[in-house]
């Protein structure tokens, strides 16, 4: 009898792990769909993702985005704001620190007429993000890797402060919004990257010597 409950854990640890494969390989590629410029391509892998784990967390260099995120800004590229703002409402529910389902949700509301509201997401995405960047530069050794020209951090500044003040271009504001994320989920790939070559360096340095 415990040789078959064993069986049946191993089993089972054996199947999460294959999920966890399939439902990472699927965002990762949803990911260089989405950067790349093909959203629907991006959406039909972000969909099967859902599907397979809805509470997945793609957290890779420690900015965590929920899968229902990435469907969100996927339907969000694709122009279907509707669809877009019942994922991305989904990601902020299931997730408090997903600053960026935040950011995504604001632009769709205010893309979509409900400027008020948009604002207060957009406005707690960018502070949410701000805070995660001094977070990490602080307490974080991976901190170094992030912004280091701080280019993020000058572009979210500038944009609370144009929503703390009297006018509000919101062509302005939401193609900065837009180009956050995108900038963001690109720099993710160059903080491995740069992590990768540090290690790299590093190794190469300790075997010279």
């Amino acid at each position: 009898m415990k040789n078959a409950k064993f069986k049946i854990l191993q089993f089972a640890l054996l199947l999460s792990g294959c999920v966890a494969f399939q439902v990472g390989g699927e965002t990762q590629q949803g990911r260089m769909a989405l950067l790349y410029g093909d959203p629907k391509v991006a959406l039909a892998h972000f969909q099967r993702a859902s599907e397979l784990d809805p509470d997945y967390l793609f957290n890779l260099s420690i900015l965590p985005q929920g899968v229902w995120t990435y469907v969100g800004r996927a339907y969000y590229a694709t122009g279907k704001l509707p669809d877009a703002r019942k994922a991305l409402e989904r990601a902020s529910s299931r997730y408090e620190q997903d600053n960026l389902a935040k950011l995504y949700l604001g632009l769709v509301l205010a893309r979509d007429g409900d400027q008020q509201r948009g604002l207060k997401e957009i406005e707690a995405g960018l502070k949410g993000l701000e805070d995660w960047l001094y977070h990490i530069e602080q307490y974080n050794p991976d901190g170094r890797f992030w912004d280091p020209a701080r280019e993020l951090r000058r572009e979210i500044q500038r944009d609370r402060a144009m929503i703390g003040g009297k006018d509000i271009n919101w062509k302005e504001l939401i193609a900065s919004g837009e180009w956050l994320g995108r900038e963001f989920e690109e720099e993710i790939d160059r903080v491995t990257r740069d992590k990768k070559h540090d290690i790299m360096s590093n190794d190469g340095d300790g075997k010279g010597n």
